[in-house]
């Protein structure tokens, strides 16, 4: 057990942690345990408060997703029935993770990360295997190129100009400069950003909603709102793939929830866990409101062919068909182009948290470097990180299927760490029982615990089964995003394996912990090689002194 674990454990949560961190090895044989340091004070300073940490789920949750899902999830699944049911099941799974991070959270309430805090927590041996995987998954798909593209599509359609991959890549790496900008110079002013666009995303998610209840009380010209909710569940699909795939992309228009809990240890007042639980319990139930209503009135405008074969484009194509030609068509298109940007925002806020935690683990290059704060007050370095690696995918990707490959490529690992996750949390709690602790005040029942998990499980299997004829979401196999996932994680299984037991082994020395401080209250844990001490070594001095 690691000594961050023991020093959260044998404390009251709202204590503060102290942690004494050694580059020797544990004694009685038992290996020392990955993990970064808690930090004396919190160098990124305590700025997020509820509203900020209801702005920052809301920044994430309201981005491209609502806009640009409806009609690949409707094409997927075949019917409208069947569409509207996936829109209530996804934040039934979204509530039940969020009780699991609440659990988790208590249990480590000085730590910013979330899920990377947690999955090191909770699986310490094989030694640094999971916080390695976790880490370089993290790594390469840390990237906003989604909400990026769409941002481009919107903005190309809201000035009538023809989509080629040419624009839309350049319009994406425009918008990925744009937001990094705003994060890596300055926290105060991206919160900022991020509660000036939420409120004005929830503005417009509002208006959207408002107008579909003014189609289908017939105060527009939509003449038969209704005919699409007939025979609701006409065509209803029941391949495994493509239930999957419905619910994947569901899944992804309500993730954000926990992004407050990146921050967590930035948070003011004296009960955190609780302030984040409540902003992502608000947040959550808003947003469950305002999609389902939003995804009501595009069925009351548009056609369903013409929904199912919209793309990504389903929020201009609602905009077009109730306004016409009024101008009122192209400015909503410019609420959806924020909001994308107001998402990239609030994500690399959240990631960038993320990835500085990868760091002072010890488990990037050069992890001084990457959790430094220095010298904006700002972790500037996993922005750039984050900024550098969007661009490479935004330009490697054929354009057509990039939106909904990248989508299914991120949540395929992500899974994995959720299943992951979900067993950690009777790890830990096994492990509180043998320390002689009562449970958390925040533990959550098993039964929700098993659903989640049972999500993530069909989510993992279902992709596998082959879809019906001419129905996959992109051009090429519908399991690439499967394999280029599971690839990922042998990359990661590949990295650890070199570095941490053949190099080892091969030099004679072993990777151990150092922690590093790096002023104002910063500190990080730096993997450095020690040398394995033999017999033969220790009786060297020895027979020295005899000669002489």
């Amino acid at each position: 057990m690691s000594v961050d674990f023991f020093s959260i454990l044998t404390k009251q949560a709202d204590v503060e942690v102290q942690e004494v961190g050694s580059s020797e090895p544990a004694d009685s044989g038992t290996p020392q345990e990955s993990g970064a340091p808690v930090e004396h004070s919190n160098p990124l300073g305590r700025q997020v408060t509820l509203i900020s940490a209801v702005a920052l789920n809301l920044g994430e949750l309201l981005g491209s997703g609502i806009f640009s899902v409806p009609g690949v999830i409707l094409k997927s699944v075949g019917s409208v029935g069947l569409a509207l049911t996936l829109w209530l099941i996804a934040p039934v799974f979204a509530y039940v993770a969020l009780l699991a991070y609440t659990e988790l959270a208590s249990m480590f309430p000085q730590r910013s990360g979330a899920e990377v805090v947690f999955l090191e927590q909770a699986y310490p041996k094989p030694r640094f295997l999971v916080p390695t995987a976790f880490a370089v998954t993290s790594v390469l798909l840390s990237f906003s190129a989604t909400n990026s593209i769409v941002f481009a599509q919107y903005m190309l359609h809201i000035l009538d100009i023809p989509v080629t991959e040419f624009r839309q890549t350049m319009l994406a790496l425009a918008a990925v400069a744009f937001c990094v900008g705003v994060v890596g110079i300055s926290t105060k002013w991206s919160l900022r950003a991020v509660n000036f666009l939420t409120t004005f995303k929830v503005l417009s998610l509002t208006f959207v909603a408002l107008t579909g209840i003014a189609v289908l009380t017939g105060h527009t010209h939509i003449t038969d709102p209704y005919a699409n909710f007939h025979n609701l569940w006409a065509h209803s699909t029941t391949n495994p793939n493509l239930l999957a795939t419905g619910l994947v992309k569901t899944n992804y228009a309500f993730i954000g929830w926990a992004n407050a809990f990146n921050v967590l240890n930035e948070v003011k007042g004296a009960h955190p866990v609780r302030t984040v639980r409540n902003a992502s319990m608000l947040s959550l139930a808003l947003v469950t409101v305002l999609f389902f209503l939003v995804n009501v009135a595009y069925i009351a405008a548009v056609p369903l062919d013409e929904m199912k074969n919209s793309g990504q484009l389903v929020g201009a194509l609602f905009f077009g068909r109730v306004f016409g030609g009024h101008w009122v068509s192209k400015v909503l298109p410019m609420m959806v182009a924020l909001s994308c940007i107001g998402n990239i925002i609030a994500v690399t806020v959240g990631q960038a948290r993320v990835l500085r935690e990868v760091a002072r683990q010890g488990l990037l290059p050069y992890p001084e470097f990457f959790a430094s704060t220095k010298p904006f007050g700002t972790p500037l370095a996993p922005v750039s990180l984050k900024c550098v690696l969007t661009v490479i995918v935004i330009m490697s990707l054929p354009a057509k299927d990039a939106f909904n490959f990248l989508l299914d490529l991120a949540s395929y690992p992500n899974l994995i760490f959720a299943a992951a996750t979900a067993i950690g949390v009777w790890i830990l709690r096994r492990r509180r029982a043998r320390a002689g602790l009562r449970p958390s005040e925040f533990q959550m029942p098993n039964f929700a615990l098993f659903l989640w998990l049972a999500n993530c499980v069909f989510l993992l299997a279902m992709p596998w089964v082959p879809p019906e004829h001419g129905r996959s979401d992109v051009s090429f196999w519908y399991a690439t995003y499967c394999v280029v996932g599971i690839l990922v994680l042998l990359v990661c299984g590949l990295y650890y394996y070199v570095w941490i037991v053949l190099l080892p082994r091969l030099g004679g020395y072993e990777v151990v912990e150092e922690v590093v401080e790096l002023g104002n209250g910063a500190r990080a844990t730096h993997l450095v090689r020690k040398r394995i001490t033999t017999r033969s070594d220790e009786r060297e001095p020895l027979l020295a002194s005899r000669d002489r």
